[in-house]
C-alpha cells in the first residue's frame, strides 16, 4: 500500500489553506447546507464541520497504518510530526489560521502523532514478546 509513508491529515491540513488563501471572504461557520430531521429540526452543516468530519475519519485510518512495524512506519509519523509542527507553527503565526476549525484539526494531528507512536510502540512490544515465548519455549 502506497499511502503508509504519506501522513493522511495532509488532506484537511492542504484543503483549509486552499480554502483560507484562495476564498479569503470565506466563513468556515456559515451554513453550506441543511438537513431536515425527523425530529423537526434543520440540522446545519458548515464547511468547518464537514473538514473535521473528514480529519476524524482521515485520523481513524492513520490509526489503522500505525499497527504496522517497519521502516515506513517511521517515516509516517515522523512526517506526521513534521505537519504537526507546521500546523502548531502556522496556527500561532498566520492570521487565517486562527479559528476554532484550524485549532481541532492541529488536535487530530496531535492526537494522531502521539497515538501513533504509542499504537506502534506498543505493536512492537507484543511482536517482541511474542517472539521472545516462541524462542524460549523452541
Amino acid at each position: 500500500m502506497f499511502l503508509i509513508g504519506f501522513p493522511l491529515l495532509i488532506v484537511p491540513f492542504a484543503i483549509y489553506n486552499i480554502v483560507a488563501f484562495l476564498m479569503p471572504g470565506l466563513n468556515w461557520t456559515d451554513p453550506l447546507t441543511r438537513v431536515h430531521m425527523t425530529s423537526g429540526v434543520d440540522w446545519v452543516m458548515a464547511l468547518g464541520d464537514m473538514l473535521i468530519a473528514l480529519a476524524i475519519f482521515l485520523l481513524f485510518l492513520e490509526m489503522l497504518k500505525a499497527t504496522r512495524i517497519g521502516v515506513r512506519t517511521i517515516i509516517d509519523h515522523s512526517l506526521s510530526l513534521v505537519l504537526f509542527l507546521a500546523m502548531g507553527v502556522e496556527f500561532l503565526l498566520v492570521r487565517q489560521a486562527a479559528t476554532s476549525t484550524f485549532f481541532l484539526l492541529l488536535v487530530a494531528s496531535f492526537v494522531d502523532v502521539i497515538g501513533g507512536f504509542a499504537v506502534t510502540l506498543r505493536s512492537a512490544q507484543r511482536d517482541l514478546n511474542v517472539e521472545g515465548i516462541e524462542r524460549i519455549s523452541s
